[in-house]
């Protein structure tokens, strides 16, 4: 399945090249969440949030309402997580919480799964040079997106592997990788970065996988069904 990306920084849509340089910007959110309307999902990132950088919880309120939305960015805590569903997000999305002292925070994870639900709860294992990365992909850890997601697995119903190497770059991803990270897993698993054709998408719907996928349709190099 092909799930499209809005990211949102400044108030505005954006995409960025490996998370750090600006390549496009449109302040015309409703022109975006028009084109995605009938997407049975759709992952909404704060950049701001995740940054520490403020935050756009209006935006992400009137997206939510009409978007079935996967929403992370900046959850650093049950609380936070909690707020962000109610603001209409299907699920959360948790990235650097769920690691502390380079390791898998397994009594953070089992406290945020008894008070949302792991259905609710989407691991965020990006890998950059075969290493988790936190904090905004700025920060590379000594695990492995395999390592923290064999930890992780008890508490969460889905997990989002980036290949940040590839993200935003429009040359592909790394299916070797998913496909390891695929069999990891019982859990759902989707996948970001890099992917930029028809192919690859139905490449990983035959593994199980599903798409997330952004610069490739705001270029227009990758149209909806």
């Amino acid at each position: 399945m092909l799930i499209p990306s809005i990211d949102l920084q400044g108030g505005k849509v954006v995409q960025l090249v490996q998370g750090e340089r600006l390549a496009i910007e449109s302040a015309d959110i409703d022109s975006w969440v028009r084109r995605f309307a009938g997407r049975p999902k759709v992952q909404l990132i704060d950049l701001d949030a995740a940054k520490g950088e403020g935050d756009n919880s209006s935006i992400v309120a009137r997206i939510c309402g009409a978007l079935p939305c996967r929403v992370g960015g900046g959850i650093r805590s049950i609380e936070r997580a909690q707020s962000v569903l109610a603001l209409g997000a299907k699920k959360v999305i948790l990235s650097s919480a769920l690691f502390r002292a380079g390791a898998v925070d397994v009594a953070f994870a089992a406290r945020l799964a008894d008070s949302i639900g792991s259905e609710r709860l989407i691991a965020a294992v990006d890998g950059k040079g075969g290493r988790v990365v936190v904090h905004g992909w700025r920060t590379a850890l000594e695990i492995s997106p395999s390592d923290a997601i064999t930890a992780l697995e008890p508490f969460v119903g889905e997990f989002l592997y980036t290949h940040v190497d590839l993200e935003g770059l429009m040359r592909g991803t790394d299916m070797e990788v998913i496909a390891m990270l695929r069999a990891k897993t019982t859990r759902a698993l989707t996948a970001a970065g890099g992917i930029t054709t028809r192919e690859e998408i139905d490449q990983l719907d035959a593994m199980g996988v599903d798409a997330v996928v952004g610069m490739a349709l705001y270029t227009g190099r990758l149209e909806l069904d």
